[in-house]
């Protein structure tokens, strides 16, 4: 729970300090470079993860990674601020966070629609068209193909699911044959 309050903060902070959509887009692409080579090389991952070398050092360390890429300044200081608070493990859910929170400062409601194939355009139309009546904004969607749900969809926005799958049908019959047990 702390975890997710903390990336929260830090995503809310940075999007905050974003002035316009190149801008998001240009740190979430070189957040996600860092990722990638944080994650892809073992020395590195480790070396972050080491009690045993100093704050500073590691401060320099990634000091000198961001310059010899090239980062842009907001990212370079985002990241060597969750480096210095010894935070920078958050990078991926930060990440996963950045788009809703970004969606949320422009007016946007961010659903995520899973489904078992992929939707047709038209479907994908109607959905959005609907959610945005409902919702009174507009919506942005991220739709995913999830083949475990079996027929139906699965919206969720924020931590709210609304399941209307066959699969989530089936969970609430067997929770009430095991409440009725």
């Amino acid at each position: 729970m702390r975890s997710h309050i903390l990336v929260k903060r830090y995503a809310q902070g940075l999007v905050g300090a974003l002035r316009d959509q190149p801008e998001f887009d240009q740190v979430c692409r070189e957040l996600r470079r860092f990722q990638e080579l944080a994650t892809g090389h073992k020395e590195f991952r480790e070396l972050l993860a080491s009690p045993f070398i100093p704050a500073k050092t590691k401060g320099r360390i990634v000091r000198d990674i961001l310059a010899a890429a090239s980062f842009s300044e907001k990212t370079s200081r985002f990241l060597l601020l969750l480096q210095e608070h010894n935070r920078i493990g958050l990078v991926e859910p930060i990440l996963q966070a950045l788009p809703v929170i970004w969606n949320e400062r422009r007016g946007m409601a961010t659903y995520e629609v899973h489904s078992v194939v992929s939707l047709s355009e038209s479907q994908k139309r109607r959905l959005q068209e609907e959610l945005e009546r409902l919702e009174g904004r507009p919506v942005h969607l991220h739709f995913q193909v999830d083949p475990g749900i079996v027929a139906g969809l699965r919206l969720k926005k924020g931590h709210i699911i609304y399941d209307a799958s066959v699969y989530g049908h089936l969970e609430r019959i067997r929770e009430k044959i095991i409440e009725g047990s």
